[in-house]
């Protein structure tokens, strides 16, 4: 299974536009339920749908207006009509091809980073920033160590939150299988 923009040129939504997200399941009897996890590493359940099409939406009410489904062959869509800041965030669909529960590949929709230059200013040389440069210059040879190991603990965080995302992912999965099973929306 996986998941991508339909448009395939689409590299990051803008705000306002219309998102339009596909998931290929050519192995599921029993549809996907599409989910978000946000910038928070909150998970979101968007919707089911099922083999024949018919929907469930958080609540067990209709679809909300921000949302449209459609399903075509193995293809289950989602359309976020007005993409805005609080629908960032990576969309998965998720399958139960049993007796296992599967997770497509996730497609991050976030805007893009726009990033302005710092204004500079010329630096004034004094006698004494030119001894400080000469200092910095006569650094041992394990400087360096210290920029690599802060570049290793940042990348220790980002890979725990990723790997606390996705247990929070596959537990909010398991929830919503019990749910189902226990109203019998399909057989379990």
């Amino acid at each position: 299974m996986a998941v991508r923009f339909l448009n395939w040129s689409m590299k990051h939504p803008q705000e306002g536009q219309q998102l339009e997200l596909e998931c290929v399941n050519n192995n599921s009897d029993n549809g996907v339920s599409w989910i978000r996890l946000d910038k928070y590493s909150n998970l979101h359940f968007i919707v089911y749908i099922s083999k024949i099409s018919s929907t469930t939406f958080p609540g067990n009410k209709g679809p909300p207006s921000e949302f449209e489904v459609s399903k075509q062959g193995s293809s289950y869509r989602l359309v976020v009509k007005n993409f805005r800041a609080q629908d960032q965030g990576i969309y998965f669909c998720i399958a139960i091809i049993y007796p296992m529960l599967h997770f497509s590949t996730g497609q991050p929709a976030f805007f893009p980073v726009t990033t302005k230059a710092a204004p500079t200013t010329p630096a004034t040389t004094t006698p004494s920033s030119q001894a400080t440069k000469k200092d910095n210059s006569q650094q041992s040879p394990d400087a360096g160590t210290s920029s690599k190991n802060t570049l290793n603990s940042i990348c220790e965080v980002f890979l725990w939150v990723r790997v606390a995302g996705t247990c929070l992912l596959l537990l909010t999965a398991i929830t919503i299988t019990i749910m189902l099973c226990q109203n019998q929306t399909f057989p379990c």
